[in-house]
């Protein structure tokens, strides 16, 4: 059997929005941080995010000018697995597709050590089978952070059928670190968040294709009516219209239920290119000072 490790050093693959926001959460609580991607300039304007948010943390006063310096000093770029060498635990954080993860962990296994954790952010793929990819399924969890992932509290972890003790503990205690609560699901498609989260998004969708409502009258209905603090039209725009696609999809194909059926519309938005906020325009046009419903 072999020995726990103690994580000090976090390999990151992916510097989008996810893992942008786990360097952050993780360089501010003192971990090492090496973040990768595909190219220098994806990595530019990560850091560059990353250090705005930070400063804004410290004219907020929430944050010291020697602690925003000090996280920052914490985290090193790459766009060459080799980097991984050294990790004690990465997390990907990629695209929510099934056949990318699995390419990533392909190429990044044979740069990590024997000992080394992987853990994948995946918001509902299964986790068994992603592990069942990697040499190292023992090893391996969903450790799914909530976006946005510096000011979110949880982090679902999520182990597969052959996941063991000592790595659940190990990944249970960096949460604790990250001052971050976690949950355990089971490992069922979407776990418990998106589960229950994104088909509500879904049938908001549908509500809007059968002319119920339109977008503005929706989320007003939602968050006047449900308190929620956005509206489900204006929340799947800010996930990613295509993210929540994919997550339906996983539900719709994992459960065999028609009640998960991915909406037309929410298909055809993808389709157009509409993703939302990423890509300026989703249920809303957010190319003006203020996000206009587009239905």
């Amino acid at each position: 059997m072999m020995k726990s490790v103690k994580i000090q050093k976090i390999g990151i693959v992916g510097a989008g929005q996810m893992g942008n926001g786990i360097a952050q959460v993780c360089a501010q609580c003192g971990y090492s941080v090496t973040l990768a991607d595909i190219s220098e300039a994806v990595l530019e304007k990560a850091i560059k995010g990353l250090h705005g948010r930070l400063q804004r943390l410290v004219e907020k006063e929430r944050l010291t000018q020697n602690e925003m310096e000090s996280a920052i000093a914490n985290i090193s770029t790459t766009t060459d697995y080799a980097g991984f060498g050294a990790c004690d635990l990465v997390i990907e954080a990629a695209t929510e597709n099934e056949a990318i993860k699995k390419s990533i962990f392909e190429k990044l296994i044979p740069a990590l050590r024997d000992d080394a954790i992987l853990a994948t952010n995946t918001s509902s793929i299964s986790i068994t089978r992603l592990a069942a990819a990697t040499d190292r399924p023992s090893r391996f969890m969903g450790m799914h952070f909530m976006n946005p992932v510096p000011v979110m509290a949880l982090v679902e972890l999520i182990r597969g059928i052959a996941t063991d003790d000592d790595t659940y503990t190990a990944v249970n205690d960096v949460v604790t670190k990250l001052e971050k609560t976690s949950i355990t699901s089971e490992d069922f498609p979407a776990f418990i968040v998106n589960r229950i989260l994104v088909p509500m998004l879904n049938e908001a969708v549908y509500v809007l294709q059968e002319g119920v409502g339109g977008v503005a009258d929706i989320d007003g209905a939602m968050k006047l009516g449900a308190h929620h603090p956005m509206g489900p039209l204006e929340l799947a725009d800010f996930i990613g219209l295509d993210t929540c696609l994919s997550i339906m999809q996983v539900l719709y194909d994992g459960m065999s239920d028609s009640k998960y059926r991915p909406c037309p519309l929410l298909v055809k938005y993808v389709e157009a290119g509409w993703l939302g906020r990423k890509s300026g325009r989703g249920f809303y046009d957010y190319s003006g000072d203020k996000p206009v419903a587009t239905r």
